[in-house]
This record gives C-alpha cells, structure tokens and sequence, in this order.
C-alpha cells in the first residue's frame, strides 16, 4: 500500500512538471505567433489554434509563396497519384512525397476544424449525406478546401469569413 501511494506521489508530481512544461511552451509559440503578420489571419478561423497554425507555418514556411492551395497540398505530399506495380495500372492514392510533419498537422487540423467549425462540418455532412463520400474520403476533400483558403486568406490579406465560406457553399449546390 504504501509502494501505491507513493508511486501515486510520483506520477502526480511528475504530471504536474509536464503541464508546467507544457504551459511555458505554449507561451512561447503563442508570442512568437505574435511576431508573424500572417498568424493572426490564420488564426481568424475557428477551431484553428496556435499549435496547429504553428505547425503549419513551420512545415510550410511563408504561405505568400504559394499561387495556390494545391501547392501547399503538393509540399505536404497529399497530391494524388496513380498506384501501378508492373503490368497493372492501380487506382489513385495520395503520394506522401512531401513533408510528414506538415501532412500530418493539415489532416489533424482539418479534423479539429471539422469538429468545431460549423462551416466545416456543414460541409462535411453534406458530403456524407447528398453525395454519398466515405468519411475519409471527404476529410481528404476538406482538406483541400482548407489549403485553398489557407492561401486565399494570405494571398488577399484578409481574416476568414464565414459568410464567403457559405456563399461558396451556396454556389456550388
């Protein structure tokens, strides 16, 4: 009982020195988002957060670079590809030849926007339930949509809009 409590001791004491860690880090991603002009405009999208916009601008580097979102899809290796070995020619797949870090923090951010955002997850649904997509499938295709307005976003200097996101749905129904 008493080998109990104290490797209980323990594993709180050493819960709590994570959090402090955790604490002075997110601190310092968050002022050092501050010194970056085009943090702010992404952070402008719900459900985007300061590790998430950090990650990206990390893997990616300055978004003003690129003419469009399917470049920034390209870098992070989530262009498709035909998959062919030999003699038979295979169905198309994602590429994953790019950057890991930065494919894998676009998919998680597409995720979380998708859980908060309400014009994510409009979209998502829609996609599930009029067109009949697999999940994975139109995750994938948020994904793109995300890029998309990732650099529109730069590229016009503006923060993200709701109501320009939904007039985009509206016209593509």
């Amino acid at each position: 009982m008493d080998e109990a409590k104290q490797d209980l001791g323990r594993l709180i004491s050493e819960y709590e020195r994570i959090v402090d860690v955790l604490e002075v880090m997110q601190k310092q991603i968050l002022a050092l988002l501050s010194e970056i002009p085009m943090a702010s405009q992404l952070r402008s999208i719900k459900g985007l957060g300061p590790i998430f916009v950090a990650a990206i601008l990390a893997g990616a580097g300055d978004l003003r670079q690129y003419a469009h979102g399917r470049q920034l899809l390209r870098k992070a290796g989530l262009n498709l590809a035909e998959s062919m070995s030999g003699k038979r020619k295979g169905q198309i797949v994602i590429s994953k030849r790019g950057d890991s870090t930065l494919r894998k923090y676009l998919f998680l951010a597409t995720i979380q926007l998708i859980g908060i955002n309400p014009v994510f997850r409009e979209l998502h649904e829609k996609n599930i339930k009029v067109k009949h997509m697999k999940k994975q499938q139109s995750v994938f295709k948020r994904l793109g949509k995300m890029a998309r307005i990732l650099i529109s976003i730069i590229q016009r200097g503006e923060t993200f809009s709701p109501e320009k996101a939904s007039h985009v749905i509206t016209q593509a129904a």
